[in-house]
């Protein structure tokens, strides 16, 4: 069962980012008024680091039951509570609440806790 929640974490973390980067691209970027474009391109580059960067995390906790080694699975899991919880506190902090995405990032570290 343990390994179900982790690898279920994973894949639900997966998901959430690319939720993520599609949002980003179809409704965030085609509002948002930033000058100079040099520096509109930044902004999109690291909004997509952050989606493959939860992409990275979702696939080590799919991976982390098969290692073979608890010191492994002891610091993925450490680490992408850390990664995912503050990920949930700065959405819910930014969107005031209002946006899906901090609820959906909570799930992840419930699972990934719960899959310890």
């Amino acid at each position: 069962m343990r390994n179900l929640l982790l690898q279920s974490a994973g894949v639900l973390a997966i998901a959430v980012a690319l939720i993520h980067g599609i949002l980003g691209e179809t409704r965030v970027f085609v509002r948002a008024r930033i000058e100079p474009e040099r520096l509109r391109t930044l902004i999109r580059v690291v909004w997509q680091a952050s989606t493959v960067a939860w992409i990275g995390c979702g696939v080590l906790l799919i991976a982390a039951p098969w290692m073979g080694s608890e010191p492994a699975r002891h610091w993925i899991v450490i680490t992408m509570a850390a990664v995912f919880g503050f990920s949930a506190c700065a959405n819910a902090f930014a969107t005031r609440g209002r946006h899906f995405g901090w609820m959906m990032l909570s799930a992840v570290v419930a699972m990934t806790v719960a899959g310890y």
